[in-house]
């Protein structure tokens, strides 16, 4: 742990001053910290990065989720204009290729409003490069309704988000915590006294364990409320891709990546990648408490086949050479198969209520 960094500085200085601070603090620290936060001052996509995210693997991805907004459009009534709304954009390639796909329905694209939700300098650099020839908008965070319906797209965007970690000791939750062990001077965690909000954590506790472990976000639970607000306000329709589990469960899934290996959550601080498991469940919720409809989770390998990604593939080898053809087929492989993204990455969708099933979502394999 380099302890001159500046996410170390702020998180001793914090701990030494207030005493513990919630796992959900050191995340928010640690990912975002202005000076020395891991998103606010590098880019950790791709293979010189931390990780790979499924734009970056295949322009078909992309594609694929800009047909997705398309036929999403034509079921809210072809408005004029819409907001196609992207939180978290990565270097910008997942909206570059979506907008390629909405060129093909050119009223759709013309009536596209295009808004980028991003905190990071160094990311909305490249996004801003990405898709330097569109009038796209940036922001911090997610704008207020102006009037017009909005498609909202999240990919691998609440995974990164704060969670809280709660353990079962002596049969009740008690909020994990982070400390400074007075020996070696590195962080360790320990426990206090807060409880779980979720209305999950009730029946839970009787299966769970003592040392078990309960995940809940309240900063995924917020977006949800505002993207649901505007959705139930104006219209609009909603999709989000994640790795996570349909369902609320016992078990922690907080890890730490550094040059696409993992490392301890506590080791490096501002220098790792944090993640978490995406509760599907607790988004629905969210969701459902303001009227709003959910469609999913599904695998995103069904997903995309059912939008589909084969006929897509299908089209590019038809014009590529043995090793491009190559290349799109481990790409699919990669975005589809049960063993590397088909299962683990889920998709959900929110509409308002009485609506159809958007793409995707309906009947079928």
């Amino acid at each position: 742990m380099a302890r001159n960094h500046p996410v170390v500085r702020r998180l001793t200085s914090l701990i030494t001053d207030f005493g513990p601070i919630s796992v959900e603090d050191f995340i928010a620290i640690s990912l975002g910290d202005p000076e020395g936060g891991y998103y606010a001052t590098q880019d950790p996509f791709g293979a010189a990065g931390d990780f790979t995210t499924s734009p970056e693997i295949s322009q078909m991805f992309g594609e694929m989720i800009g047909a997705w907004c398309a036929d999403s459009w034509e079921r809210l009534g072809a408005p004029e204009p819409f907001a196609l709304i992207e939180l978290g954009p990565g270097r910008g390639t997942l909206m570059a290729d979506a907008l390629r796909a909405l060129n093909t329905v050119p009223a759709c694209r013309a009536a596209a409003r295009i808004h980028m939700v991003e905190t990071s300098p160094t990311l909305r650099a490249s996004q801003q490069s990405a898709i330097a020839d569109t009038d796209a908008t940036w922001h911090l965070t997610i704008p207020e309704p102006s009037g017009m319906p909005a498609i909202f797209i999240a990919n691998e965007f609440f995974d990164a988000l704060p969670i809280r970690q709660f353990v079962k000791s002596e049969g009740r939750w008690r909020e994990r915590r982070v400390d400074i062990d007075s020996e070696t001077g590195m962080f360790k965690f320990t426990l206090g006294k807060s409880s779980p909000q979720s209305r999950h954590a009730d029946h839970l506790i009787t299966e769970a364990l003592d040392g078990d472990i309960l995940e809940e976000s309240d900063a995924v639970r917020s977006i949800v409320d505002t993207i649901a607000e505007y959705i139930a306000a104006v219209g609009g329709a909603a999709i989000f891709i994640d790795y996570g589990h349909p369902y609320s469960a016992v078990g922690e899934t907080l890890q730490a990546l550094r040059g696409h290996k993992p490392v301890s959550p506590l080791k490096a601080p501002g220098t790792a990648d944090l993640t978490a498991h995406v509760n599907f469940e607790q988004v629905a919720a969210a969701a459902a408490a303001h009227g709003i409809r959910s469609w999913g989770p599904i695998g995103q390998g069904a997903f995309l086949e059912r939008i589909g990604i084969r006929e897509r593939a299908k089209r590019l080898r038809q014009g590529a050479n043995e090793l491009q053809a190559h290349d799109i087929d481990a790409s699919l492989t990669r975005l589809i198969g049960p063993a590397e993204m088909g299962t683990l990455f889920k998709v959900l969708a929110l509409s308002k209520q009485g609506t159809e099933p958007p793409a995707g979502f309906g009947p079928g394999p």
